[in-house]
């Protein structure tokens, strides 16, 4: 797979403490990998999730489909692609790959579901959040 696929892609490299006594990264560490880059993918587009908890917005993961399909170890360098698409009118959804850097093989395909939250707990997208959806949803027609 080409990264110019995806709207924002990060590279990683396994470490030996994220693998369990298989050999192999542990299937709850994957989630670390893809919520670290989806992190990185709105500070590169200026949305800082610790400015938006001061102002008690909290973006949130409601749902997580990740579907695995081989095995990282420790030492492999590996890339998280990312996609961002509208949903509803509140909530967003996050296309995530990770392949193996040597092959580019696919290891994982993952659907994470979001929503924001107001200061009452209240469903609630921020203008630069849901202006950040209207621009990636347009570049997709």
């Amino acid at each position: 797979m080409d990264k110019s696929a995806y709207a924002y892609t990060l590279d990683f490299k396994v470490r030996d403490y994220e693998c369990d006594l298989q050999g192999v990264v542990n299937n709850g560490v994957y989630q670390n990998y893809l919520e670290h880059t989806r992190h990185e993918f709105f500070l590169s587009e200026g949305i800082d999730f610790a400015d938006l908890c001061r102002r008690n917005i909290h973006l949130v993961v409601v749902r997580a489909e990740l579907d695995f399909m081989a095995s990282l170890v420790s030492g492999d360098s590996f890339w998280v692609g990312t996609t961002i698409q509208p949903s509803s009118k509140i909530r967003f959804e996050f296309l995530q790959d990770i392949y193996r850097a040597t092959d580019n093989k696919k290891m994982l395909a993952a659907r994470i579901v979001c929503t924001g939250l107001n200061e009452r707990g209240r469903p609630y997208l921020p203008d630069e959040v849901r202006q950040l959806l209207d621009r990636f949803s347009r570049s997709n027609d």
